[in-house]
């Protein structure tokens, strides 16, 4: 049986909000895309952990939830009609004789294309899981969970949050209206959390009319139940004092073990797990390849999806040249271009 090669102008892999925004800024340059990620829906981190998390510095949001901001940024890149290629990892990289980037997937899909966009974000991730005994059972019945895809399958369910960060407090904010009871566990009184949320925690525990304790300085030690089925978390001091916390739910939030996978053996620079990119074009070390979002590294980089964007767009006007040789690049704004069936009502100034 012959393999189905899918050719298009660029590959982008990751398919969180940079990379769709990728989509939009090659498309409007008259580029076609195809879009590959390992996770199963699009949106990268914003749909996986926190889809309805608030974010603030979105220019134009004044708050938008992070799943909200993926379904914008999908309509914003549908006119272009990306392929996508989700449940899959990008296993190779390879050039062939003829110019073409090959990417060869996990599922055994090929893609080929003139250029390749890295926008993998933090790389091949997944949450730190707590040393348990029986987690796996918990986990599966979703007594554990890592991430608060709908809080309302929360509501009146006696909530153990552990974690110092701002994930947990967070979701320990959020949950406490919703929640029968909520207990933050972490291992130390100091959090590593923003101050207003750290004050906002310690109020709603002073109030007597809200179930939410604040059990520091424990760590968890165990888990109580008939496997899969929670009904109690011990944590456990460093004078080795226990406490058994009355539970449903499980909500560790220790961060996200994060890897490059396959892309550390494409033979580009890196610094520290990032791609280092030219801050002008988004351009690796690779000829044909940029990298741009959380993953790509210069000097001044700040990680921020707004900087994301940005760098989209320079990554796109960058790559137009290898995609369209020759061809001059006549900038049009947007106001004026419009976008694949959109009937323009006005111009730019």
């Amino acid at each position: 049986m012959i393999q189905q090669i899918h050719t298009t102008d660029v590959a982008i892999v990751g398919a969180g909000p940079v990379g769709l925004f990728a989509v939009f800024e090659l498309g409007m340059l008259k580029m076609r895309t195809a879009v590959i990620d390992v996770l199963d829906a699009i949106g990268g981190q914003c749909a996986a952990l926190y889809p309805e998390k608030p974010i603030y510095d979105i220019p134009g949001y004044p708050k938008v939830m992070a799943y909200d901001l993926v379904e914008k940024l999908a309509e914003q890149a549908a006119p272009f009609d990306p392929s996508y290629y989700l449940g899959q990892r990008v296993e190779r990289l390879e050039r062939g004789s003829d110019g073409l980037w090959r990417l060869t997937t996990s599922s055994g899909a090929t893609i080929q294309a003139k250029a390749v966009v890295i926008a993998g974000g933090v790389g091949a991730f997944g949450p730190n899981r707590p040393p348990l005994p029986g987690l796996e059972g918990y986990e599966a019945s979703g007594a554990v969970q890592y991430m608060v895809p709908k809080p309302e399958v929360f509501r009146d369910k006696r909530l153990v949050i552990a974690g110092g960060g701002d994930s947990a407090l967070d979701w320990a904010l959020n949950l406490a209206p919703l929640a029968r009871s909520v207990a933050l566990v972490h291992r130390r009184a100091k959090f590593r959390a923003a101050p207003d949320s750290v004050a906002r925690l310690q109020a709603l525990t002073a109030d007597p009319a809200k179930d939410v304790d604040l059990v520091v300085p424990y760590q968890l030690h165990g888990l109580e139940g008939d496997g899969r089925s929670l009904s109690a978390v011990v944590v456990r001091d460093l004078e080795g004092r226990e406490r058994r916390l009355e539970a449903d739910v499980l909500l560790p939030f220790y961060g996200l073990s994060m890897n490059l996978g396959p892309i550390a053996e494409w033979g580009l620079d890196l610094e520290r797990s990032h791609i280092q990119v030219d801050p002008q074009s988004c351009a690796t070390s690779v000829s044909g390849v940029f990298a741009i979002g959380d993953i790509a590294t210069y000097p001044g980089k700040l990680k921020l999806i707004l900087c994301g964007f940005s760098e989209a767009a320079m990554a796109a006007h960058a790559i137009h040249a290898l995609v369209h040789p020759g061809e001059a690049l006549h900038w049009e704004y947007s106001t004026t271009k419009g976008v694949p069936g959109d009937n323009l009502q006005g111009s730019a100034a």
